[in-house]
């Protein structure tokens, strides 16, 4: 929380801090073999909605900070994406208010909605995801629902029927969605995202197409009615332009909606990844222009939208740390045309979207390499707390030490017949104050700033009397602010993968004659894999391409076929400054070669090893399904194609 608080992000940053929520994004989710027709001309909703917020949070942070007429152009850009129908003016009066420095929660929509159909026809919503950004852990989590999950549907007026959850919109419009998902999950709504799919070209493209890591041979011919959408693409890191990008993230021709989200959270990650770093001016305004035709964002307490939250937003995801996006999925998923799942999954996948674990990667990287940490965190029987009341809105001092009683944590009273109120009722944020006496205390007090969001950390003094006599000998004092409303962080779910032997075997034939055959076309050294997947065999399509990413440089792509239909690969390129290679989460040197980790929660999804004046990546499945351990193996084993 210091580090967001120097960004001017949480309760109580500065003015250009925020003090206010913050608007999330959309999307990314899991596996269950499972087929569906296409419905013919569906809109690709999901990506849409991806897209148009990355987009115009992007182009916000820049027309917001020009002067002119760049920031008259973000004032008009929030009223046109203000809601306008009445549909959507009641389904804004639906929302729950946010609450200043709290979990912010957006049910992105994405539609189907064309032109030239009657007004009074809603169209359809391919894609209900939840997003939630939580300032308390720098953490942004998703959860999706497949669009034929058979729920309890809500609609204002009409009694409960129990349909496919994308009838919620097609029925009610946004409030049944936002109705419906709420009373499923049980999770507080703050916004609604609507975005329809007639902007998409236009956003690919101006954009300039978007830097995607394609994980095999997709190709489809075959369209018309009752056919799929065409597709034409080749494994590899690779631009994506309009109609391409339209196709990869619409594909389930030959697995299912749960691989097609997927492909969609890759979308946006490389979309963030994009805007973050390669967008001038006349660009961002060029995806406003497109935006305000086809998103619709609605407010909790039905207010409008303001330039300061979307400002504030922008920081959010600017500064979101690597391996901070978590996507729960709804496991367990069975059926064809209906989905259904027993609703204890349902439950499981809400208690990881609202608790995930940011140190899931760190965890999960220890593990697989057999790292032996001495954690940091103290026994919350060994911390003393003291809790006083320091905002005078009664029972929030014991509100807070039942909680914290709750998790563990060793209360301590003050002296007898002394009242639980700070000396002074005017703390806006929580308070933890140690006493540098006792051992670890500046460790515990951290511990619990972290437990009630943006909360202040301070030695005790001695010339604090008052506060020492009512800390009564506790290691630790929490004066509870104004910004405490009632509950602690949640206690995140450890997902970290238990050790577990590398699934490989040695097989190096299986891709050197390929490699040999390619060693003179490339300026740089070849690396074959050793060890692959023991149920992996080159994909038959396209075991192996030689191409260009960009014009100064080349690369080589295996690709490999596992045995459950999915697919992984190696590419080697002398490209040192690809976009996919910025931000490692973690840098390791092991055996004096070095390797960077890209982690996407507790699964690591791709290995990269430097050496040879190149980059040799090992790229785990749409899915990650390969194991963290099997990941670092194959990149150990990569050695040099000899003779």
């Amino acid at each position: 929380m210091k580090t967001t608080l120097k960004r001017g992000i949480g309760r109580g940053a500065a003015l250009n801090g925020n003090g206010r929520s913050i608007l999330p994004p959309g999307p990314r989710a899991p596996m269950t073999r499972y087929r569906q027709p296409e419905p013919p001309r569906r809109g690709p909703g999901a990506l849409i909605r991806l897209v148009a917020l990355w987009t115009v949070l992007a182009a916000l942070i820049v027309a917001g900070g020009a002067a002119g007429a760049a920031y008259l152009r973000a004032h008009r850009f929030v009223e046109a994406v203000a809601p306008k129908t009445k549909q959507d003016k009641a389904a804004a009066k639906e929302l729950d208010v946010a609450i200043p420095g709290q979990p912010t929660t957006a049910l992105v929509i994405g539609t189907d909605k064309r032109r030239g159909r009657e007004a009074a026809d809603t169209g359809r919503s391919d894609t209900l995801m939840l997003v939630r950004a939580d300032p308390r852990t720098d953490s942004l989590s998703m959860l999706s629902f497949p669009r034929d999950l058979i729920v309890t549907v809500k609609c204002p007026g009409h009694a409960d029927v129990r349909d496919r959850i994308n009838a919620a919109f097609s029925d009610c419009g946004t409030v049944g969605s936002v109705d419906t998902v709420r009373a499923l999950t049980g999770v507080p709504i703050n916004y609604f995202v609507t975005v329809n799919f007639r902007g998409f070209l236009q956003l690919v493209d101006h954009l300039g197409g978007v830097w995607v890591d394609v994980d095999h041979r997709y190709f489809n011919n075959q369209t018309g009615p009752g056919g799929y959408s065409a597709i034409n693409l080749w494994p590899g890191y690779q631009r994506l332009r309009g109609y391409d990008a339209l196709a990869y993230v619409r594909y389930r021709h030959f697995d299912s909606d749960l691989y097609r989200v997927a492909r969609q959270q890759l979308f946006l990650k490389a979309l963030k990844q994009q805007i973050k770093t390669q967008l001038d001016l006349q660009t961002l305004l060029d995806i406003v222009d497109a935006i305000e035709k086809n998103v619709i964002i609605g407010r909790g307490g039905n207010k409008a939208l303001d330039l300061k939250t979307l400002k504030d937003y922008i920081y959010f995801a600017q500064n979101l740390q690597g391996g901070h996006i978590f996507q729960s999925r709804i496991e367990g998923l069975t059926g064809y045309a209906e989905l259904s799942t027993d609703p204890s999954n349902i439950t499981a996948a809400v208690r990881d979207f609202v608790q995930p674990d940011v140190a899931a990667p760190a965890k999960a990287r220890d593990a697989a390499l057999g790292i032996r940490r001495r954690t940091s965190a103290l026994r919350p029987a060994h911390i003393s707390v003291s809790v006083l009341n320091g905002n005078g809105v009664q029972g929030s001092a014991a509100n807070a030490a039942y909680a914290l009683g709750q998790r563990g944590y060793k209360i301590v009273l003050p002296p007898s017949g002394r009242p639980v109120n700070a000396p002074t009722s005017d703390y806006f944020r929580t308070t933890v104050l140690y006493d540098a006496t006792q051992k670890r205390s500046h460790a515990a007090a951290q511990q619990l700033a972290n437990l009630f969001g943006d909360a202040d950390v301070k030695p005790l003094l001695p010339s604090q009397a008052a506060l020492q006599s009512l800390a009564n000998g506790a290691m630790t004092t929490v004066v509870v602010g104004a910004n405490f409303h009632g509950t602690l962080a949640p206690a995140p779910v450890d997902k970290t993968p238990q050790r577990q032997p590398a699934a490989v075997v040695p097989n190096a034939a299986a891709t050197l004659p390929y490699l040999r055959s390619l060693r003179r076309r490339v300026p740089f050294k070849l690396e074959v894999p050793r060890l692959i997947e023991r149920s992996s065999r080159p994909e038959p399509l396209a075991p192996v391409r030689l191409y260009r990413p960009v014009r100064d440089h080349r690369a080589v792509r295996l690709t490999f076929q596992t045995g459950a239909n999915e697919f992984w690969g190696i590419q080697e390129t002398d490209w040192p400054d690809a976009p996919l290679l910025a931000d490692p989460n973690f840098s390791q040197t092991i055996r004096g070669r070095h390797y960077d980790f890209y982690f996407s929660g507790p699964h690591l999804h791709m290995v990269v090893l430097k050496e040879n004046g190149a980059t040799y990546w090992v790229i785990n499945t749409i899915l990650d399904t390969l194991s963290n351990e099997t990941m670092i193996a194959i990149a150990k084993g990569l050695a040099p194609v000899g003779r």
